[in-house]
């Protein structure tokens, strides 16, 4: 059966030249930023509309729901697919055919598990008949998610995420179409039922349009024990990540109660969409270049600072925007001030976005570079300040608890810093100082004259003068020079 896979699909260099994975990474970040964008830009529509449209305790029942679901979809990998992604060695057909077995082998037994437990859910969080359909829902999708791992694994190995990106765009529109549709005409949580099984679909036909692949059966013993070494001490760093997110999640619900999570979910959504647009797209693309550049210290250092420059220039403007914005938006959008209990959550979450601009770079560049007992170390700590700091604050003072307790954990986050560079020799002030100095210089206009933002017009205007702000002053510390060479550096046509 293994002969069904054409050769040219794991034909692949053993070790991409330089220039060529430059160039493979920069058109791979272009591609997902510059197409990536419009799904952005529809996400915040559909985000916007379903705030509008459904209560928080509404959401909060989505955000329970899908830590429930992401906290069993854990066990459905055990890191087959990232070791993969980070094999120098040309990938086997064995490899591909032992991933995908073993893989659906774990879905379908999730799935059983996922019913299973489903009446004890509904008895502890009093989830009606539409929560417990949407956990089903949730369950079909992740089922037809895995089917499309080898596609999706083969484009990010060769780094051609201009045409990973087609699938993605299709199934953001299906979901927020439909999710938009559906809450408009009053079906509350069944808007996202039928949301997540119109993703599911849709991407997974798309998916095999672009990258053909016959599925095959079969577990070869050499290849699980080789992909093995490093799948399972990445898929303990996500165990761990999924304990410290998903798991909380679902404690928290039993302290806070459906309302309170809806409060913190709308937070969490608004102040990590900025990241969805940048930094998601930079961590993607970044992996696969680091683990093929991992023989050079030097060009591997290299790509980390013009990676975290590039992030934190993108993203620290647009986060400590948001941030100014977000409570004169509040009260112009009808039906929003319903929202006003979110926005000291949204402060803080914005503050962790920030932090997490930068740590996640950071220890994806450990993953890549095959330093996976480090990243987990970074997430035993993560671990437990979470679950030190979480119930214990939200007990005290409720969902607003859990932002305090954020505050920390974020903080915290310097240690990957000095962690990482221990391995690679970046240089952290020539990364940080333009960004900074261009945010605070835009902060300084922004705390002066946010009061007068009374109109969509005067928002607008004041959106436009800090921008023009910040942009000239990334000009004042880098020259013009460096506009230049930023234009000459993308000027690269799409693989």
């Amino acid at each position: 059966m293994l002969d069904s896979i054409p050769d040219s699909l794991l034909d692949e260099p053993q070790l991409l030249g330089y220039q060529e994975v430059k160039r493979r990474s920069v058109s791979g970040v272009l591609a997902l930023i510059s197409r990536t964008f419009a799904i952005q830009i529809i996400s915040f529509i559909a985000t916007l509309a379903l705030t509008i449209f459904l209560d928080p305790s509404t959401y909060g029942i989505y955000y329970l729901v899908s830590s429930v679901v992401s906290f069993l979809s854990y066990f459905s990998d055990i890191g087959l697919a990232a070791a993969l992604i980070q094999k120098k060695e040309t990938i086997t057909k064995e490899d591909l055919s032992t991933t995908f077995t073993v893989q659906q082998f774990l879905v379908l037994s999730l799935l059983l598990l996922l019913y299973l437990v489903s009446p004890f859910v509904q008895k502890q969080y009093g989830i009606d008949k539409s929560g417990m359909y949407l956990m089903y829902a949730m369950g079909v999708s992740l089922f037809l998610s895995s089917l499309k791992t080898i596609p999706s694994i083969m484009l990010e190995r060769e780094i051609k995420f201009n045409k990973l990106i087609l699938p993605q765009i299709l199934e953001t529109l299906a979901f927020n179409f439909v999710a938009v549709y559906f809450a408009w005409k009053g079906y509350g949580v069944t808007s996202f039922s039928m949301a997540v099984l119109s993703r599911g679909v849709v991407g997974l036909v798309a998916m095999y349009i672009i990258y053909p692949w016959r599925p095959l059966i079969g577990i070869y013993r050499g290849s699980l024990r080789s992909l093995l070494r490093f799948g399972l001490p990445y898929q303990a760093n996500t165990f761990l990540a999924v304990l410290k997110d998903d798991g909380m999640t679902i404690i928290l619900t039993k302290i806070i109660g459906t309302t309170g999570l809806g409060y913190i979910g709308w937070a969490s959504k608004w102040a990590g969409l900025p990241l969805r647009i940048v930094m998601d797209n930079l961590t993607k693309v970044s992996f696969p270049t680091y683990a093929r550049l991992q023989h050079d210290k030097e060009k591997l250092a290299r790509a980390v600072e013009i990676s975290l420059k590039y992030m934190c220039l993108a993203s620290f403007p647009v986060l400590v925007g948001m941030g100014f914005f977000a409570l004169p938006l509040v009260h112009l959008i009808p039906k929003y001030t319903k929202w006003l209990p979110a926005l000291i959550p949204l402060y803080i979450y914005l503050y962790n976005s920030a932090w997490a601009s930068v740590s996640t770079s950071l220890t994806n560049l450990l993953n890549a570079t095959g330093h996976i007992k480090s990243t987990f170390k970074l997430m035993l700590m993560w671990t437990g300040l979470t679950w030190a700091t979480m119930p214990l604050l939200s007990l005290k003072f409720g969902y607003l608890g859990v932002s305090y307790a954020v505050a920390i954990i974020a903080t915290s986050s310097i240690v990957t810093i000095f962690m990482a560079r221990k391995y690679v020799q970046f240089n952290l002030f020539n990364i940080l100082k333009t960004p900074l100095l261009a945010t605070l210089s835009m902060s300084i206009f922004l705390s002066l004259s946010i009061r007068f933002g009374t109109s969509t017009l005067t928002l607008i205007a004041i959106g436009v003068f800090s921008s023009a702000i910040y942009f000239s002053t990334v000009i004042f510390f880098e020259g013009v020079a460096f506009v230049k060479n930023t234009l000459n550096y993308f000027k690269i046509k799409h693989v």
